[in-house]
Order: C-alpha cells, then sequence, then structure tokens
C-alpha cells in the first residue's frame, strides 16, 4: 500500500465511496434552504478532504513526522470513517436494488400502454433509507471514536474451573491470565500501569502471559520493562510466544541491521529481564501444598494458514502424562480444536489469547458477538468439550485500532475447585 500505485486506488476508492454517500445527504437535505445546503456540502467534502490527506500523512510519511498517539488516532480516525461510510452504503445498495427492480417492473408492464410510463429518472431514491443508511453509518463511526477511551479500561474476569482430577493440594489455586500486551501500541503509560497494579491486587499464586508482548519489535518493550517486571507471584510469572513475537510483519533487516533471529533473541532476553520464565515448547512441574501439576507451554501454533506453526507438542508434552492435571499455554486457540482435543485429550485446561474479541462487539452477561467469531469458533471467554477446556483471553492490549467498542482489556482471575 505504500506504492504510489496502491495510494492512487485507494483514494480512488474513498473518492468514489463519499461520492456515492453524497448523493444520500443531497436526498435527506433536499427540502432544507440553499444556504443550509451549501454549509452540509462543504462540511462534508471538507472532512473527506481531511480524510484522504490524513490518509496519505500515514502512507508516504515516516513514523518520525508525527507524535506516535497522534499518528496512530489519525489513522484510526480516517479507518472509522471509511467504515462508517461503507456501513452505510449497504443501506444505500438496498434502496438502489429496489429502485432498479422497480424501474424494470415499470418498462415492462407499461412498455406497450400509450401514456403511461415512469417519467424522469423513474424511481426516486428513498428518503427515508437515505436516513437509515447515514444514521447506521455515523452510529459506527462514532462508537469507533468512543472506543479510543476504552483501551485502558481494565476489566477483571473471573471463572472457576473444576476438575475431578485436580489434585488437592492444587483446590483453591487462583491464576491470573493475561494476554496480547501490545507494547508497541501503548501511548499512555500512567494509564497502563494501573492495569499492573490490578493485577497485583489479586494477590495470585501464579501469573501467565499467553503471548504477543510486543507488535514488532523488542526495543517496544523498553519504556515498560520497570512497569511489567513488577509482576511477581508466589509460584512464579510464566510466558509463551505468540504470532507478533517473532517479528514477521516488518522487513529486516531494520535500518539498524537488526536481523528477524536477533530481535527474536532480544525478545527472549526481556522475558528474562522481567522475571518471567518463557516456555518454549516444554513444560514444567509445579509444586503446591505437596501435590505436582504439569504447566505445558508452546510457541505459536495456528489452524490459520497466514499465522505460524512454531509450537511443538510432541517436544512439550513428553514427561507430562505422569501429572494428574495439566495446564497448556498456547496463544492461538484454533490449536485447540485443531490439535489438542484430538491427539492430547488428556490436557485439563488450556490458556490462549490471541483475538482481542476484535476490539469490537458485544459482551454481555448471557450474550457476546463480535465479527471475529466467524474466522474462530472459539474467540473469548470459558469453552468446554467433554472433560477438557479452554479459555480465551480477550486481550489487555491493542493493536491496529486504538480503541475497545464494546470488548474491553481484560484480566482473567481463574480459581481452580
Amino acid at each position: 500500500m505504500r506504492t504510489p500505485l496502491g495510494a492512487f486506488i485507494a483514494i480512488v476508492i474513498m473518492l468514489l465511496l463519499n461520492t456515492y454517500v453524497f448523493q444520500a445527504i443531497k436526498i435527506i437535505t433536499q427540502s432544507a434552504s440553499s444556504r443550509t445546503r451549501t454549509i452540509i456540502y462543504i462540511a462534508y467534502w471538507a472532512i473527506s478532504a481531511l480524510a484522504i490527506i490524513g490518509f496519505l500523512l500515514f502512507v508516504f510519511t515516516g513514523p518520525n513526522l508525527l507524535p506516535k498517539k497522534v499518528r496512530t488516532y489519525l489513522f484510526a480516525t480516517v479507518i472509522g470513517l471509511f467504515l462508517g461510510q461503507f456501513s452505510a452504503i449497504i443501506f444505500f445498495l438496498i434502496d438502489d436494488v429496489r429502485r432498479a427492480i422497480q424501474w424494470a417492473a415499470g418498462k415492462l408492464l407499461y412498455k406497450n400502454t400509450e401514456g403511461e410510463h415512469l417519467s424522469g429518472d423513474g424511481i426516486s431514491r428513498s428518503v427515508f433509507l437515505s436516513w437509515v443508511g447515514l444514521g447506521f453509518g455515523g452510529t459506527v463511526f462514532g462508537s469507533l471514536v468512543y472506543g479510543f477511551n476504552n483501551i485502558y479500561k481494565y476489566q477483571v474476569k473471573r471463572i472457576q474451573v473444576t476438575a475431578d482430577n485436580l489434585p488437592a493440594g492444587f483446590k483453591g489455586m487462583r491464576i491470573v491470565h493475561i494476554s496480547d500486551i501490545h507494547s508497541g501500541s501503548f501511548t499512555d503509560k500512567k494509564a497502563m500501569q494501573h492495569g499492573i497494579d490490578m493485577i497485583l491486587n489479586e494477590k495470585a499464586d501464579i501469573i501467565l502471559f499467553t503471548g504477543d508482548l510486543v507488535n514488532d519489535k523488542a526495543t517496544e518493550m523498553t519504556d515498560y520493562i520497570d512497569v511489567f517486571s513488577k509482576l511477581k507471584a508466589p509460584m512464579g510469572v510464566y510466558s509463551v510466544l505468540g504470532n507478533h513475537d517473532y517479528g514477521d510483519y516488518v522487513s529486516w533487516p531494520d535500518k539498524d541491521g537488526l536481523t528477524r533471529e536477533q530481535n527474536l533473541e532480544n525478545l527472549k532476553q526481556v522475558h528474562s529481564k522481567l522475571g518471567w520464565r518463557l516456555l518454549m515448547n516444554e513444560h514444567v512441574a509445579l509444586q503446591r501444598n505437596g501435590a505436582e501439576i504439569a504447566l505445558i507451554g508452546i510457541e505459536n501454533w495456528s489452524n490459520k494458514a497466514r499465522f505460524p506453526k512454531h509450537g511443538r507438542m510432541d517436544l512439550a508434552y513428553p514427561g507430562a502424562e505422569k501429572y494428574p492435571f495439566k495446564i497448556l499455554m498456547s496463544h492461538d486457540p484454533s490449536h485447540w480444536d485443531a490439535q489438542v482435543r484430538q491427539l492430547y485429550p488428556a490436557i485439563d485446561l488450556t490458556l490462549s489469547g490471541h483475538t482481542h474479541g476484535m476490539q469490537f462487539g458485544i459482551d454481555i452477561p448471557g450474550f457476546k458477538w463480535s465479527p471475529v467469531q466467524y474466522m474462530y469458533k472459539q474467540w473469548a471467554g470459558l469453552y468446554e468439550e467433554e472433560k477438557q477446556k479452554l479459555y480465551v483471553n480477550r486481550g489487555y492490549g491493542f493493536i491496529g485500532y486504538p480503541g475497545r467498542v464494546g470488548i474491553l482489556p481484560e484480566i482473567t482471575v481463574i480459581e481452580l475447585v
């Protein structure tokens, strides 16, 4: 998209979209005064022009031209406007299909009837559907802008996990599960630190992090090591890698000559500096009150083609069979159906993240919905199949869109009972 051709195509699409939406604005303002219409038209095209300029700034300028926060929100606003317009045209298209059918039916019906035919342009566009479309698109855009305020509104989700084979020594054990920190997206260190304080206030026995510490580079954690290193628990802090941790979404070597391989090694050192035990296709024994269970951690393994399969259960699982209860940390929830349930039915609880709940949806008691559910069968909360359980964390941080609508950032507290 950074090529002139790609940018040109994008601008043409934006102009066509703006022109199409403008037709609906003309319809709903037809009864307004000439002066009012002029003001509305100028305002609409001024906003459209600013959106295109913002897009060009984002595409053709380096990350240092604008402050990170300004650049992030500029991009999100442009995308939000695009999504709002795109949502609105759904109703306009419905109306245009209706008009086309009525026009065609009229032509066929009256073609042999003298004096009876449709005049002018045939069927006029519906004022009602124009209002509905603009209202719906405006609501989408407004909700996305409102969502900017929610990225640090951490929500504690509490669940109990029951298992007949849980050793008595682990009954009542409290796990804090976090995922998808995405430190490269943070713009407010103080607000983010509030979430760390919330985690510490839970006084959990153990803290488990299921991947995506950064967006791309290990250096994104530099300013936050002092904050995340505060995370401590009696039984330790354990972590695994997510798809973003491998640096697959940037070009290597970077301007400083850093390679992808070295970046990954640097990120492993970051986990060490934080005091976290990074599990790389391996398992450890957790001990509590004279009993033991297995904690298994693998690298990213996804059943979606565009995400990597670095995870090696064949390396991580052997030896874990002897423990009566097993917890698996695996970043991508598609791993559960594709491999864990099929080949490792003795794994009792799998912890994942990755989806973020798409940072957009409805999440209320008794009902949850997000567009991400059409890509991931398990995308947020607790899932059970026979004796196996999967919990998908909605993510601590954010990426791309700097906001959350309906799906808030999550700190999960799991109690084993």
